[in-house]
This record gives structure tokens, C-alpha cells and sequence, in this order.
């Protein structure tokens, strides 16, 4: 277990972000979480410690909002998801944690800048929904699973689908909620078969549970407060800046 306070004093502040992101309010900014404890622990074990807390915050979750997501929207989204899990768990010898956060942070900055510009060009006006798409929910779902399992990075991905659809933003967020308690729970068993969930790692996390409930109740709170229009603005102006933190840690953080 992990006894060294730094750790802590990074570790609490971050899972607070997590818990308050999948809580329901500044969509997407709990991405940060892994890559600020990959300060102070190495990021095979940040991830490994946080895929129990994500577990436990699921469950927090999934009670507040099991009335409120699109169920016909999850019979396509999931299978992307669990493709992209097997994808990243077979090539998790290979793949780059650098070149994951470069790819995530552009993903995320041009996604946000496209409908900022889309918005401008109409003169201010809310942009028309998008209508729902098999082909690219899939697409985007198994992009979100692969970034998901290498650093706990599947929120830009999965917004680029569903952001644009509108959907309401109890619905918006429950969706998202049932889709990555899934995705985390089975990440569970090619964590373990890479080792990544042993003794030291389970008992920190342990430390670190009583967190989890307290961010998210914090995040549902905060959701039921704000309006839909801005909402929306504000999971836009995070995934914004989430895809330029990301975007500055993967390139500063590149081998010479």
C-alpha cells in the first residue's frame, strides 16, 4: 500500500474531479485524474488504482440515474466498447501512453472548436441535433473503450458521438454513466491478467474509497442545479480544456 502523503495530496483532489465529472456536471474534466496521479506514482499504477475507485463511483452512478439513459442507444454503443477493450488489451505492449494522450487531447480540442465554429457561422444560434448513426456510435464507442482501458481517457471520445445529438441532459449524462460502468467493470479481467490490480494497488485504492461517494453525490447535486443550455456550454468549455491539458502532457512528455 501507498503510505507516501504526496500521493494523497494529489490522489484525493483528482478523484474528487472524477467523482464530480461522472457525478454529472464538467463532462469529461475527471480525464485529467490519471494523468495528474502519473505525477507522483508510475501510470500503470495510477490506472490500476483508480479502475477499483471508477468502479466503486459506477455504482453511486448507476442507482441515481438508472431511470434516465437510452436504453436502444446502449444495444450499439456497448459493442463498440467491448471491441476497443479488446482491442487495447491486445496491443497493450505496444501502445504508447504518450501518443494515447496526444491522440485523445486533438480529438477533443477539434471536436470543441468544430462546434464553436459551427455555432458562429449560424450566427449564435444552438446548433441543430444530429441524428443518431449505428456506424459512427460504434466507431466512436470502441474508440472511447480503447482509450478507456491505456488511461482512463474514454470521455472525449464517446462525447464526439454523443454531444452532437442533444440528447436531454439527465438522459446525456445517465447514458454515459450505464456505458462506463460497463466499460469499467469489464476492464476488470484483462487488468488483473496484466497484473495491474495487485495487493498494493487494491489496498490503496481501499484507502481512497470513502471519496467516491462524496465526489459523486457532489457531481449529481451540482447537474440538478444548472441549466440544459448551460450544461452544455460548460461540457464543451471542458472537453476544451481537457484536450489542451492532454494535448500538452503527451507532447511534453515524449521521448527525445
Amino acid at each position: 500500500m501507498i503510505t507516501d502523503p504526496v500521493f494523497y495530496a494529489v490522489a484525493i483532489p483528482a478523484l474528487m474531479l472524477v467523482g464530480i465529472s461522472k457525478g454529472g456536471f464538467g463532462s469529461g474534466i475527471g480525464i485529467v485524474a490519471a494523468p495528474a496521479i502519473s505525477l507522483v506514482v508510475p501510470p500503470l499504477t495510477a490506472i490500476g488504482i483508480m479502475l477499483p475507485l471508477l468502479c466503486l463511483m459506477d455504482l453511486v452512478g448507476v442507482w441515481s440515474y438508472r431511470r434516465s439513459w437510452s436504453r436502444p442507444m446502449m444495444l450499439y454503443l456497448l459493442p463498440g466498447a467491448i471491441l476497443g477493450i479488446g482491442l487495447a488489451t491486445l496491443t497493450a505492449g505496444f501502445v504508447n501512453e504518450q501518443m494515447i494522450r496526444v491522440l485523445v487531447g486533438l480529438i477533443a480540442v477539434l471536436f470543441s472548436a468544430n462546434h464553436w465554429l459551427r455555432t458562429w457561422r449560424g450566427g449564435g444560434r444552438v446548433v441543430a441535433p444530429r441524428p443518431e448513426s449505428r456506424v459512427r456510435g460504434i466507431f466512436w464507442a470502441a474508440a472511447s473503450g480503447f482509450t478507456s482501458f491505456v488511461g482512463h481517457a474514454g470521455g472525449p471520445p464517446l462525447q464526439v458521438y454523443l454531444l452532437p445529438l442533444r440528447l436531454d441532459k439527465t438522459v446525456f449524462v445517465g447514458t454515459t454513466v450505464i456505458f462506463f460502468m460497463i466499460v469499467n467493470y469489464a476492464k476488470l479481467v484483462p487488468y488483473a491478467w496484466l497484473g495491474l490490480l495487485n495487493q498494493s494497488n487494491l489496498l490503496t485504492a481501499l484507502v481512497l474509497a470513502p471519496i467516491c461517494p462524496i465526489a459523486m453525490r457532489a457531481g449529481i447535486w451540482l447537474h440538478d442545479k444548472v441549466p440544459e443550455k448551460p450544461f452544455f456550454a460548460i461540457c464543451y468549455g471542458f472537453v476544451f480544456v481537457v484536450g489542451l491539458k492532454l494535448l500538452f502532457d503527451g507532447v511534453s512528455g515524449w521521448p527525445g
